[in-house]
């Protein structure tokens, strides 16, 4: 079954980026969906990966790469694009590793340059830590949790008393729960690519 559903998170990853804007958000949040079941595990261990469109295998991985897997159903491919912004401004992104340079491995797994680029790339929304309202079914929310550690996810379509459900993975793999309130919310943005963006597959 783990197979089969993969196999179809790779289809969509795999797709033509055409007509991106008409399938956003429904394609996002279905492509994050699909990874409930399929990603079991959280594994934030340091791996070298291809580039581009390189990642770990689908059945572990962090909450950033609950978001990178969901947006190349959209033929968006935050490990390049992140990786050739930061390469561009260098200066824009936070330095809290430090890294003299850019490392496409890791750069787009880390939430404060998924941050940055979404602020810098969509439109950085309101913030509220009360207000339902306020989020919509394809936003990107981040938070700080309790131990101080950056988290990141994808509000759904679906909600429970009011409260969008949120598509994250903090440790027990890919889930959609009831947590848009849990913790401090501390970013709130919306990234929707432009119709036939496609990818731009040169390795730099």
């Amino acid at each position: 079954m783990i197979r089969i559903v993969a196999g179809a998170i790779l289809a969509l990853a795999s797709a033509p980026a055409l007509a991106a804007t008409a399938r956003f958000p429904d394609t996002l949040i279905t492509a994050a969906t699909a990874q409930i079941g399929v990603t079991l595990a959280y594994d934030p261990q340091y791996r070298k990966l291809a580039y581009p469109m390189g990642d770990v295998p689908i059945d572990r991985g962090v909450c950033t790469d609950v978001v990178i897997r969901a947006y190349r159903a959209l033929g968006v491919d935050l490990q390049q694009r992140v990786h050739e912004d930061m390469r561009t401004h260098w200066n824009a992104y936070p330095k809290l590793w430090g890294l003299r340079g850019t490392d496409r491995n890791i750069d787009h797994r880390r939430v404060p340059n998924l941050a940055v680029f979404f602020r810098r790339h969509g439109r950085e929304l309101r913030v509220s830590q009360t207000d339902a309202s306020t989020y919509k079914p394809g936003d990107i929310v981040t938070w700080r949790l309790a131990s101080g550690v950056p988290h990141i996810g994808i509000v759904s379509g679906e909600s429970v008393h009011g409260r969008p459900l949120v598509i994250h993975n903090i440790g027990a793999g890919t889930q959609s729960e009831d947590v848009l309130f849990a913790y401090e919310v501390t970013g709130h943005y919306r990234y929707e690519p432009e119709a036939q963006q496609s990818l731009r597959r040169g390795s730099r």
